[in-house]
């Protein structure tokens, strides 16, 4: 395959770099401790343009409509081993709604701030007692004159406590099937909407991890995404670039922490010889690094699709499925290799492996990717 990255990609690469190594890395561990990153880290990655990289300059963006942008934050955000910080949601999630559904007033007053880190966003999809079964949700907004009034609650919302806009799929109409359904544009401040307490995970620490509750919120007309009662197909449209973005992260995750296997059992000795050197060993790092090889290059070109509007509903499924499965694998056989360490937390693979878990649990589950692609092949 042609080289996917240019020039101009690579330095925004190193920009990206050398923002995390310095703004973030320095208090990453505290932010794990504490639950929740800084706001003010935002505010940085906005005057540096990391925010909203697809946002038009009209509206304060940098005005790139090229998703590689956005899949280097994600690579560098995992090569860093900092996947709490939720750009990625950001970037690779909301943005994107916003940027197709909003209309120009909404553009005006919402992006702007979006691309400075003023306005924090969100994703309001998984009801409690739902959970992957989207058309399962009961959270319902019920036409009144000239707004929607709205109640339910949504769990396991990523940015949930810090975000300010928050896109929410809700049910509109109480018939069956797939047009009942709208997306709602809800911001912090409205009358009955609250936020529960940031949950306490597995891993993803320093990700503020929130349930959001709605009580009578009325909602404006002008506050709906789009088209009313067209949500779910909105929702369908979108989710393929929300699961590759999860198999970039996934991958190079994994690539991260196997090189740092890999010197590790270079540098750590046992009877007299490097650990790597033992045949067992020798062979599990040749093993893993073939599958993060063919990982790549699939993921490489699912990213070239992408940028091509080719990029089916069913490969991006097969992406996230296959790489998350694989990155946990991986991490899970380079704690091995590091042995009584790999369990010490101040080693990035102890914090790895944890983080990773989720992988193939958010974005949709893994049994649920494999309906997808089951599907696809007429089942």
């Amino acid at each position: 395959m042609q080289e996917l990255y240019t020039e101009e990609h690579k330095m925004f690469r190193e920009s990206v770099r050398t923002f995390l190594k310095q703004e973030a890395l320095p208090h990453y561990e505290n932010w794990e401790k504490e639950g929740i990153v800084d706001r003010a880290l935002w505010k940085k990655a906005g005057e540096l343009g990391i925010l909203g990289v697809d946002i038009a300059e009209e509206y304060g963006g940098l005005g790139l409509k090229d998703f590689r942008y956005s899949a280097i934050i994600t690579e560098e955000l995992a090569f860093a081993n900092v996947a709490s910080i939720g750009f990625s949601t950001q970037n690779d999630i909301v943005i994107p709604y916003l940027n197709t559904y909003c209309t120009e007033e909404q553009k005006a007053r919402i992006l702007p701030k979006m691309a400075t880190g003023e306005l924090i966003g969100a994703l309001g999809m998984t009801d409690p007692a739902a959970g992957s079964d989207l058309k399962g949700i009961q959270t319902f907004a019920e036409e009144k004159d000239g707004y929607y009034l709205l109640n339910g609650a949504k769990t396991f919302i990523s940015n949930g406590i810090h975000a300010d806009v928050v896109v929410t799929f809700v049910k509109t109409n109480r018939d069956p099937g797939s047009k009942s359904y709208s997306l709602f544009m809800l911001e912090r401040g409205m009358e009955g909407f609250t936020r529960g307490k940031n949950l306490d995970k597995i891993g993803l620490k320093a990700q503020d991890t929130a349930e959001l509750f709605f009580d009578n919120v009325k909602v404006p007309f002008e506050n709906v995404l789009g088209e009313a009662n067209r949500g779910f197909y909105y929702l369908m449209h979108n989710l393929p670039q929300e699961r590759l973005g999860i198999a970039i992260g996934s991958i190079a995750n994994a690539e991260a922490i196997l090189d740092e296997t890999i010197q590790y059992c270079k540098d750590r000795k046992a009877f007299g010889k490097q650990i790597g050197s033992f045949q067992n060993s020798r062979f599990k790092l040749a093993e893993m690094k073939t599958e993060c090889t063919i990982a790549r290059n699939f993921v490489d070109t699912c990213i070239y699709e992408l940028t091509q509007n080719k990029l089916t509903a069913e490969k991006a499924a097969m992406a996230k499925y296959w790489v998350t499965e694989l990155q946990f694998k991986i991490l899970d056989q380079c704690l091995q290799l590091h042995g009584g360490y790999g369990y010490i937390n101040e080693y990035n693979v102890a914090q790895a492996w944890r983080d990773a878990r989720v992988g193939r649990i958010y974005g949709g589950t893994n049994e649920i990717m494999k309906e997808i692609i089951g599907r696809s092949m007429g089942f």
